[in-house]
């Protein structure tokens, strides 16, 4: 189902919810939306913690620390290649 469609049947529905549950409908829709933000939110802010954590590293330090990662990187995925195309593995 597309976006489109879903909000159309939402708001269908919402047209057919009795007056005296439309605040508890309310709650319930917007603890989504809060929800949805906080979560957002939560995860940016523990992102942003964690992306200073370098910040005082020594230029050859971190450029060390970079083709580390770099070779390890071509190493995983060298690996997963050859496994990928190896017909003895590919039910695997």
């Amino acid at each position: 189902m597309n976006t489109s469609f879903l909000r159309t049947k939402v708001l269908q529905e919402i047209q057919q919810v009795p007056e005296e549950k439309l605040a508890e409908l309310y709650d319930l829709i917007s603890s989504f939306r809060v929800s949805s933000i906080q979560s957002s939110t939560s995860t940016q802010l523990a992102l942003m913690e964690f992306a200073g954590c370098w910040k005082d590293l020594p230029g050859e330090t971190y450029t060390d620390f970079l083709d580390n990662i770099s070779t390890r990187h071509q190493q995983a995925f060298s690996t997963r290649e050859n496994r990928e195309t190896s017909p003895g593995l590919r039910n695997f």
